[in-house]
């Protein structure tokens, strides 16, 4: 994927708001080192920064577009350009974070208990991932893959959610740590502008099909599936669009 930060910042109060609320549910334990992985434009990097300004703070990130962005927003953090399925750091960092990052990667049964590894005894692993999946703002982008001309170029794309149920991740960080907090809100985000839900997948998961498709086709795409999530989330009589979003959180402590 080529990550556009300026799409993903159109809407960047409402994508800060489950960060920071992450954030805030991290107990303070003294971190001296810090990994913000998939760290993306670097706005909550710079508020885990801020949170604990003697810490170093590492942003781990796989795109080039939002390092470079990154690197802006928070120049006093490191940044690894890197790819987080081959993230191997040299040593343990006292708290791991990662906000809308791990959905991307697979086999979540294998990769929660590897990141736990990277987590200092005692440290905090902090997570939220998007469990939006089933809704209409993405079952759609589904439905318009495997309806029209571009079928045989998208439809590897579609498949089965990549994040599980809360019991799923509870059940693979429990026997590692201390203790373990997992919990979901729904966030019902109220947009501003025409056909915002296309625009807010546009800048997550709409983006891996569009990255395939090129001009005409490109667009046919866009606006097929434009259509159809317009009606799934019609204005509101003051003009505004209601967006349900809902988002798994968990903050682990690993054992000593």
């Amino acid at each position: 994927m080529v990550w556009d930060p300026q799409q993903y910042l159109k809407f960047s109060g409402h994508r800060l708001r489950p960060a920071v609320d992450l954030l805030m549910r991290i107990p303070d334990v003294g971190p001296r080192t810090i990994a913000d992985l998939g760290a993306g434009a670097g706005n909550v990097t710079k508020l885990i920064k801020e949170r604990w300004s003697d810490a170093a703070v590492t942003g781990v990130e796989g795109s080039a577009e939002m390092v470079a962005a990154g690197r802006k927003a928070a120049p006093d953090v490191e940044w690894s350009h890197e790819d987080l399925g081959h993230w191997r750091p040299a040593s343990q960092y006292d708290v791991v974070y990662s906000n809308a990052a791990l959905h991307w990667l697979p086999n979540h049964a294998a990769l929660f208990p590897s990141v736990m590894e990277k987590v200092a005894p005692g440290g905090m692993l902090a997570v939220q991932m998007p469990r939006n999946f089933l809704a209409p703002s993405h079952v759609l982008i589904g439905e318009t893959a495997l309806d029209g001309p571009w079928r045989s170029k998208v439809e590897h794309l579609v498949t089965l959610p990549p994040v599980e149920a809360p019991a799923f991740y509870h059940d693979l960080l429990a026997p590692l740590s201390e203790n373990v907090d997992i919990w979901e809100t729904e966030y019902l985000q109220v947009l501003e502008g025409d056909n915002p839900v296309k625009e807010w997948t546009k800048g997550t998961w709409l983006t891996r099909y569009l990255d395939i498709l090129q001009g005409e086709e490109k667009a046919a795409f866009e606006a097929a599936y434009g259509m159809r999530v317009a009606k799934a989330y019609p204005k509101n009589a003051a003009g505004q669009t209601l967006f349900p979003f809902r988002r798994l959180f968990m903050v682990a402590q690993r054992k000593g």
